[in-house]
């Protein structure tokens, strides 16, 4: 693993595995309930014209999140070979 970025910054095609997510009450509850734990594998697949919301695939599904959002999940970079 490489560098630890925060969730907006990854762009798109590349991958990360999640190590923080840096929030409190019901959002973070939610993430959780959606699969974003510590230790996910990650993937940025796209992102809207505007840069937010951008599509991330993880546990065989695809989730859209704000940019502000996703500011607040850390993930460390897979390196690219």
């Amino acid at each position: 693993m490489g560098e630890q970025i925060r969730l907006s910054e990854l762009k798109p095609g590349h991958t990360g595995e999640i190590s923080q997510i840096a929030m409190e009450g019901s959002k973070k509850r939610r993430l959780l309930d959606l699969g974003f734990t510590e230790g996910t594998k990650i993937k940025c697949i796209g992102e809207s014209i505007f840069k937010s919301p951008r599509a991330y695939a993880l546990r065989g599904t695809v989730i859209a999140l704000r940019t502000a959002d996703a500011g607040d999940i850390y993930v460390k970079v897979e390196e690219t070979v």
